[in-house]
């Protein structure tokens, strides 16, 4: 008895002290789980079981290269326009006095609540310009930008690492296991692999896609502000459950900084292009067997609180690493552990028939006439369905010694 609950409190000990540690060290798991959620975005170029040679990885450095390249020329092209976007939107709210709503809205009680409770675009932009607001906003801003910086060049160099050896790290983790669990503890990595990079390259995608189709429709349909818009649109999107809705909203301000009509056109064009990637895009690239966006939600939340920007970024993938756990450590087991068809023995329902015959036989005077058509409707379902019976029924072992 002492000697198990020395072992029981070794083993809280133990995992309490394995949670500081992770906890202690939390940025640097976080950049090794970007970097690993990096090295299975660029990896089905690569997947082999064999060492990789000189040419593939040459190939997987190239990616790298081509990747990087791709993302800064984006943030630059997108950023210039974005600068403009902002300037533009700085002297409209400094020089704006009104809200302009619809005509049907004006004048009634809906004008006045938002009156009330909404600040005028120039007292807003007054507010938000503040010295106690701009500086500590900007230092934030830059530290945040600085400290994402040197983590995204540790973040790649590790990817790259994780590319390039990724047989020699497997086989080092897998020899702490035992021999008999190798195999399924390789399975389940290399579904979570292949799983969680199809998902971070169709949300690559899908950003890609609604940062395009939003800016161009927004410029078409004459917003001043279309890159905003559209980029504002497209991050809104990747966050879980409130994502359509936060990408509705700034459509529907800035709309109203100029003309109603304008506002509503936005806002409805913000949400046909959203419902296609939802419906038509999304399903093409990645789709979870089991998605759970209340739980990516939670996830968000929580590390959001704990880590701030970085943690807005991992919580996503690491909420479809515990849905892919769940899914192949509980849900598959038990729907492996339900017997299959020809497992289960059917029951003879012809017997049962004649048995249930007998204890009508063996009523006294006239059976209820909701009995007898009960036992004529039995009667033509087992007629029904004797064909599929006879197919269902266990054969016979075919005995040789019989002549």
């Amino acid at each position: 008895m002492t000697k198990q609950i020395a072992m029981i409190a070794t083993a809280i000990m133990t995992t309490l002290l394995a949670l500081v540690a992770l906890w202690q060290f939390r940025i640097v798991v976080l950049y090794v789980l970007i970097s690993l959620v990096l090295a299975a975005t660029f990896r089905p170029v690569s997947r082999s079981e064999t060492r990789h040679n000189l040419g593939t990885r040459s190939i997987l450095v190239l990616q790298y290269v081509v990747g990087f390249a791709v993302t800064v020329l984006l943030i630059f092209i997108v950023g210039k326009y974005l600068v403009g976007d902002f300037q533009q939107l700085a002297q409209k709210l400094s020089a704006q006095s009104i809200w302009t709503l619809p005509p049907r809205l004006q004048g009634g009680m809906f004008q006045q609540l938002f009156e009330k409770w909404v600040p005028t675009p120039d007292k807003l932009f007054a507010a938000v310009t503040t010295r106690d607001v701009v500086l500590p906003t900007i230092l934030g801003i830059t530290q945040s930008v600085g400290g994402v910086l040197s983590g995204f060049i540790v973040i790649l160099f590790l990817s790259v690492y994780w590319s390039i050896n990724q047989n020699h790290f497997e086989r080092l983790w897998l020899s702490l296991l035992p021999a008999e669990r190798r195999k399924r503890a390789r399975y389940i990595w290399r579904t979570i692999e292949h799983d969680l990079g199809a998902y971070t390259r169709s949300e690559l995608i899908q950003s890609l896609l609604a940062v395009l189709l939003l800016g161009i429709g927004y410029w078409l349909l004459g917003s001043p502000y279309p890159a905003l818009m559209a980029v504002t649109g497209a991050v809104a999107w990747l966050i879980p459950v409130a994502g359509a809705v936060l990408a509705l909203i700034l459509p529907l301000l800035l709309g109203l900084l100029s003309s109603p009509q304008l506002s509503v056109w936005t806002v409805l064009y913000t949400l046909a292009v959203l419902s296609a990637l939802q419906v038509w895009v999304e399903p093409r690239l990645f789709k979870l067997k089991s998605d759970n966006p209340i739980l990516t939600f939670v996830i968000l939340l929580a590390m959001a609180n704990a880590f701030g920007l970085i943690g807005i970024i991992v919580s996503p993938p690491v909420s479809v690493i515990c849905q892919i756990l769940w899914r192949l450590l509980v849900s598959d087991r038990m729907a492996a552990e339900i017997p299959a068809p020809e497992d289960v023995q059917p029951i003879d329902l012809k017997e049962q028939r004649a048995r249930l015959q007998d204890a009508i036989e063996q009523i006294e005077g006239t059976p209820p006439p909701i009995v007898a058509s009960t036992m004529e409707r039995l009667n033509e379902l087992l007629d029904k369905a004797e064909p599929i019976l006879r197919e269902i029924q266990p054969k016979e072992t075919p005995d040789i010694f019989r002549s």
